[in-house]
């Protein structure tokens, strides 16, 4: 078996970096928006399951709908989430178990089944400012440790080498690109490509609400 997980936060906590601009309702259904806009790339991957933690039960309901395998988070925190999925995919004998942010509206079919084709035990994507990680697949999920937060392609670099492993990098704009801070939205809406994050943030009227 494979599987993508998708870590969701709360939508009440989600998108912090854009609460000057965006109240938590508009965060939350950005949040949503680019979940689903990635869903709709790893469900369209044959061989692949979807999975999604979260501890919100809007994001939950919404993966068991579009037929992603649900995954309630036990613990606050990304790095709890990914351990919890890490034991999950132990139990259920997973052989290849990647961790995708799903706050990358403009992954495509194409950019991510590169990145899940390439070769060796550990690929990484990197954020565009090559200091976040946007992908982690590991070969077997056990073959090192994740390492998401702070400067965590540096640190996934350093625990492949630590662990003897050989790592692979993939940078594609695809997959470097991360909605994080209000200049993002208008790099969304300066592409105009379709989905529902770009129709949230031109309903929202982003454009006229942030400074250029």
């Amino acid at each position: 078996m494979r599987a993508i997980a998708l870590p969701v936060k709360s939508l009440s906590e989600a998108k912090q970096r854009l609460s000057g601009v965006l109240s938590p309702l508009e965060r939350g259904a950005l949040t949503l928006a680019m979940l689903e806009d990635v869903m709709d790339i790893t469900l369209s991957l044959p061989g692949w399951e979807t999975w999604v933690v979260s501890p919100d039960e809007t994001v939950l309901e919404i993966a068991i709908q579009r037929g992603a395998h649900d995954v309630p988070e036990e613990q606050p925190g990304l790095a709890n989430a990914i351990a919890q999925v890490e034991e999950e995919a132990g139990g259920r004998m997973v052989d290849a178990l990647a961790i995708l942010l799903p706050d990358t509206p403009f992954v495509t079919s194409r950019a991510l089944t590169r990145a899940l084709h390439t070769l060796g035990p550990v690929v990484i994507a990197p954020a565009t400012d090559e200091r976040g990680t946007n992908l982690l697949l590991r070969r077997p999920p056990a073959v090192m440790r994740a390492r998401f937060g702070n400067d965590s392609f540096r640190r996934h670099l350093q625990e492949a080498a630590e662990a003897d492993v050989p790592s692979s990098v993939v940078e594609v704009a695809e997959l470097g690109f991360d909605l994080d801070v209000p200049g993002d939205i208008l790099t969304v809406l300066d592409a105009g490509r379709d989905g529902r994050t770009l129709q949230v943030c031109r309903d929202l009227d982003l454009r006229a609400r942030i400074p250029a």
